[in-house]
C-alpha cells in the first residue's frame, strides 16, 4: 500500500499514530516537537517522558500514549541535528524512519503520519530529507501493510502554497479545461491556438488580415510542425550584439543537437555547474535510476522520471521540451499532470514536494509513494 503525502497540522492527523521529531533529552525542543505537546497536552507528555523514558540516543525511537490527541499514540523520534553531512546524519535519520515503521508495526498500529524528519529547526536539507523518506517508507511497504502518511505543514510549504493555488488552478483551466471542451464543441471563439503548424498561424492570420497564400504554398503551411516554423520579430532598428552575447553559447548548444537524453541532460547539469547527486536528490530520483541514465547514452527512463529530472535540473519550459523530446516524450495540454509540471517549471518552483502535494489534491497519482 503506497503511502501519501498531505499538506496538514501532523498533531491534527486522524491515524492511530503520530511520529513526533524529539530531543535526545527530556525537553520541549522547538517547531514539530512543540507542536505536538501543546497539543496533547505539555504538562503530561513532559511528565510521561521525564519518568518512564529518559534520554534517548539520536536515531533511536520510543512510545507515549496520545493524551488529548486524536491520535492514540506518540511515536517519538529522536532526530538527528544536521551538521553537514558529517556526523552520520543520514544513518541515523533512516534509522527514525525504520524504527518507528517497526515499532508501530509491534504494536499493531494500522496506520500512521510524520513529519519530514528533520528538515524543519533540526536543518536537515529538504529534498534528501523527502528522498531518504520514500526510500524508508517503501521499502517497509514492500512487505508490510500499513496506511502512511507524510504531513507537511512548514511555514515555508504554507507561503509557497499561498502563492501557488490560484495561479496553477488558472494555469489548468486555461491549458487543460479549454483543450478537452474543443476536444468535443470545437475551437471557442477567439481561441488563439488553434493547431500545432504554420497551418494554423495562417489560419489566424488570414481571418485578421484577409490575407490568403497562393495554392501551392498551403499545402507546405499546414505540414510545417511549429517547431520549425520561423519566428518573425519586429526590426527595431536597435540589434544586439549576438556575437559577442551568444555565439559561444549557440555554437555549444548545436554540437549537442543529436545528443541522446542521457548525453543532453548531463551536459544541462555540467552547464548549470551543478552535481549530479543535487540533481537526482532534488527530482526525488532513486541513484540506481539515475546511474542507469547516466551510464548507458541510450537509456530512455519513463516519462514520469524524465519530469522530475527536469524539476531536479531546474530546466526552462523549453528546454524541459527539448530533453523529454530525446527521450521520445511531450507535455500534452489534455494531460493534468504535464500541466501541473509545466506550471512549476514555467514559474521556476523547482519543489517537488510541493508538486508531489498538487497531484494528490487535482486527483492525480502521487510521484513519491
Amino acid at each position: 500500500m503506497p503511502f501519501r503525502i498531505v499538506r496538514n497540522d501532523i498533531t491534527r492527523m486522524n491515524t492511530e499514530a503520530i511520529v513526533n521529531t524529539a530531543n535526545s533529552l527530556p525537553v520541549v525542543g522547538s517547531g514539530c516537537d512543540t507542536a505536538v505537546y501543546r497539543a496533547a497536552g505539555r504538562r503530561e507528555l513532559l511528565a510521561y517522558r521525564k519518568e518512564k523514558i529518559g534520554t534517548v540516543e539520536e536515531g533511536e525511537v520510543f512510545l507515549t500514549p496520545g493524551f488529548r490527541l486524536r491520535a492514540k499514540y506518540i511515536i517519538h523520534a529522536v532526530s538527528p541535528l544536521y551538521m553537514g553531512g558529517d556526523d552520520r546524519e543520514e544513518e541515523k535519520l533512516r534509522s527514525c524512519y525504520r524504527k518507528s515503521l517497526q515499532l508501530a508495526k509491534e504494536n499493531g498500529i494500522r496506520s500512521i503520519a510524520f513529519p519530514l524528519i528533520s528538515t524543519g529547526s533540526f536543518g536537515y536539507p529538504k529534498e534528501e530529507g523527502m528522498r531518504i523518506a520514500a526510500d524508508e517508507i517503501n521499502a517497509f511497504l514492500l512487505n508490510n501493510e500499513m496506511e502512511v502518511f507524510l504531513a507537511v505543514f512548514d511555514e515555508e510549504s504554507n507561503a509557497l502554497g499561498k502563492r501557488i493555488f490560484p495561479g496553477l488552478e488558472e494555469y489548468i483551466d486555461r491549458y487543460y479545461a479549454e483543450e478537452k471542451k474543443e476536444e468535443e464543441y470545437g475551437p471557442a471563439p477567439g481561441r488563439r491556438y488553434t493547431g500545432s503548424g504554420l497551418g494554423s498561424i495562417f489560419r489566424r492570420e488570414k481571418k485578421a488580415s484577409g490575407y490568403e497564400p497562393p495554392e501551392e504554398d498551403r499545402d507546405y503551411m499546414q505540414s510545417v510542425p511549429m517547431a520549425a516554423a520561423p519566428m518573425f520579430m519586429e526590426d527595431t532598428g536597435a540589434a544586439p550584439d549576438f556575437e559577442e552575447e551568444h555565439e559561444s553559447r549557440l555554437e555549444e548548444r548545436m554540437r549537442h543537437l543529436s545528443d541522446s537524453f542521457s548525453e543532453y541532460l548531463l551536459y544541462l547539469i555540467r552547464e548549470r555547474k551543478m552535481e549530479n547527486a543535487e540533481v537526482y536528490k532534488r527530482a526525488i530520483v532513486d541513484k540506481k535510476t539515475f546511474s542507469k541514465i547516466k551510464n548507458n547514452p541510450g537509456y530512455h527512463p519513463q516519462k514520469l522520471t524524465a519530469l522530475c529530472l527536469c524539476v531536479g535540473a531546474k530546466l526552462n519550459l523549453d528546454e524541459t521540451k527539448d530533453l523529454l523530446a530525446r527521450a521520445g516524450y511531450a507535455l500534452s495540454p489534455c494531460d493534468k499532470t504535464d500541466i501541473i509540471f509545466s506550471y512549476f517549471i514555467e514559474n521556476k518552483i523547482y519543489d517537488m514536494i510541493e508538486l508531489d502535494i498538487q497531484l494528490e489534491e487535482h486527483g492525480l497519482p502521487c510521484i513519491i509513494s
